[in-house]
């Protein structure tokens, strides 16, 4: 029979017990009425607001409504089941529990039993295990149910399938090593260890940064170069324009995917590439295609009602354009900078606290201080408050960037088509242009439309 763990509340840890989850709870209920205020944008707004006209239909208009309508009970009744989750795993002792099933498992393997590298490890496996088991059944209904409704789901149950297993067996892979590192360095590192740690970790990082494109993206997507023509001409001559060090240029099959589109750029130095998925190319994406097939099939009149996705080529050169802003404007590098700096800061702390036996003490841990759970505690929940404002703060850049880079697009000449394809990606993607000031400021870290369009508007009128 499984029995609360809860520890004695007028004892340290019993304070920080009540401390951890009272704010979980708080933080769940600031996002549902967040939330909630969403919801009633929705619901309210069943007319267009006047300054859409012109610039989105009435159909794109229902059909965003409708969409975002549908994400949001979904997200309603998903936050539910994770907050009752995560409150069950700290009133029942899931951690230690999890702990001492990687301890039998490691063993099995034929490790020792101190020996708490392997541990750790299998602790990440086991911990995978158990979330891809729980969340399966919320993916697999928003996938072929909510994405699907609305047009966006490309996948067949045997592609989700294989795309779930490929994606748990490559991150198994992937974070066995740096686990394995983490926990050495922080038995081994000395009174100094967060300086390695830090180290190690950033390492890590700019080492994936490099790697995952050209050898673990590829195994989940196809990605091919773009081929010769004007679009490609017209991006390499933008490239040479700001000076963009631009050595490869590829398409991604995101349509087998979904029917979202996306556009992004990578590299370190003098070795960039850019990424464009084919749902992002009006002349490329197989969606189009579908489309114009069916149309053919069912009679002219239809085919005129059908409306082709992604943007034209002088609109893709628009959304590059912003795209490229943020490189030239070091937009990337500054976040690079605040990530580097808020995780040497976190391991810093850690290394004063990740001895204090209350905390272990607090989540179920009478007899042991395992390292890793020491991490897991003071990252994701000592950490949780001020998680929270520096989320808030990292918003609020990414807005003022992405305002930043609408501006250095404009200033190319492409103010009129970065509207047009706003509008477009807008419509194409179903995204509602109505939101609740207090939710926008909190969640979007990227403005919305109509504020978008009505700076690049104003900046045109300045001129």
């Amino acid at each position: 029979m499984i029995s609360m763990v809860v520890p004695e509340l007028g004892t340290w840890e019993g304070k920080i017990f009540v401390g951890i989850l009272g704010f979980s709870w708080a933080t769940y209920m600031w996002e549902e009425y967040l939330a909630y205020r969403q919801r009633r944008v929705y619901r309210e707004n069943v007319q267009p607001p006047a300054e859409l006209k012109g610039i989105m239909e009435r159909s794109s208009y229902d059909k965003a409504r409708a969409y975002s309508i549908d994400k949001s009970n979904f997200s309603l009744l998903e936050g539910v089941f994770d907050q009752i989750v995560n409150t069950g795993v700290m009133l029942y002792g899931g951690l230690p529990v999890l702990w001492s099933a990687a301890g039998r498992l490691s063993e099995w393997l034929g490790f020792s039993a101190d020996s708490e590298i392997p541990q750790s490890v299998a602790f990440v496996a086991l911990g995978s295990v158990v979330n891809t088991v729980i969340n399966l059944p919320w993916s697999v209904y928003f996938t072929f149910k909510v994405e699907q409704k609305h047009g966006f789901n490309k996948q067949t149950p045997g592609f989700f399938v294989k795309d779930k297993i490929k994606k748990f067996i490559v991150s198994q892979i992937i974070s066995a090593p740096v686990v394995a590192g983490l926990v050495y360095i922080i038995k081994a590192g000395g009174d100094y260890f967060f300086v390695y740690l830090w180290g190690f970790t950033m390492g890590v990082m700019l080492f994936f940064m490099t790697v995952y494109p050209d050898y673990i993206a590829p195994l989940f997507d196809k990605y091919t170069p773009l081929p010769e023509g004007v679009l490609r001409e017209q991006i390499e001559e933008l490239a040479r324009q700001i000076n963009f060090p631009l050595t490869k240029l590829y398409v991604v099959e995101g349509s087998k995917r979904s029917a979202h589109s996306n556009a992004y750029f990578y590299g370190f130095f003098k070795n960039k590439r850019i990424v464009l998925y084919d749902t992002l190319l009006e002349d490329y994406t197989p969606l189009n295609e579908d489309g114009d097939a069916k149309a053919n099939a069912s009679g002219e009149e239809e085919k005129k009602e059908k409306k082709k996705t992604g943007c034209s080529t002088p609109e893709v050169l628009a959304v590059l354009g912003h795209e490229l802003g943020h490189w030239k404007l070091n937009h990337v590098l500054k976040g690079i900078l605040i990530s580097q700096v808020n995780l040497f800061l976190v391991f810093a702390v850690f290394g004063s606290l990740y001895k204090y036996s209350s905390l272990y003490r607090a989540f179920g841990f009478h007899n042991s201080q395992p390292a890793f759970i020491g991490l897991i505690i003071v990252m994701q929940f000592v950490f949780a408050p001020y998680n929270e404002i520096l989320q808030f703060l990292l918003t609020m850049f990414s807005r003022h960037n992405e305002f930043q880079a609408d501006a250095f697009a404009k200033n190319l000449g492409h103010s009129k088509k970065l509207v047009s394809a706003l509008v477009k990606l807008n419509e194409d993607n179903l995204g509602f242009p109505v939101y609740d000031p207090l939710y926008s400021a909190w969640h979007l870290s990227h403005p919305p439309i109509l504020e978008r369009i009505r700076a690049l508007e104003e900046e045109k009128k300045e001129k």
